[in-house]
């Protein structure tokens, strides 16, 4: 007898601003006619998302600007900064919200796991270690 295991995505509740859930809205808008794909991965995460005032928001959450420290499936632990697209380059650590990795640490806090799936549909699944905000 054959046993199978199906194992379905992790989505971890996540929390975001108001302020950031708007702006990321925006975004994702404008951004269906030029990256569809991604744009419709960000909407999903911010129509599930809940949504607090700025100063309900627990201090551990990725927020827009935060540099947050991860474990990758691989065992690698990157840092890196979540940041609008315009900001964004890899060489200084800043990654776009509108990457995979950047969609799937937004609104998560420390100790959460997701998975998530690259741009050629593999899956990985990645847990936040570290968190802090701009400015801290």
């Amino acid at each position: 007898m054959t046993t199978t295991t199906v194992h379905n995505d992790l989505n971890p509740e996540i929390i975001l601003s108001t302020a950031d859930h708007h702006q990321l809205n925006i975004l994702a808008m404008a951004g269906l006619n030029h990256t569809p794909e991604q744009s419709d991965n960000l909407l999903y995460e911010l129509e599930r998302a809940r949504v607090l005032d700025a100063n309900s928001v627990p201090a551990d959450i990725v927020r827009m600007g935060s540099t947050v420290r991860y474990r990758t499936d691989a065992g690698q632990e990157p840092q890196v900064t979540v940041v609008y697209p315009v900001d964004a380059d890899i060489a200084e650590g800043r990654i776009s919200v509108l990457t995979p990795v950047g969609t799937a640490l937004i609104g998560l806090r420390v100790g959460q796991s997701i998975t998530w799936r690259d741009r050629a549909h593999k899956r990985h699944m990645l847990t936040v270690l570290s968190v802090e905000q701009p400015g801290a």
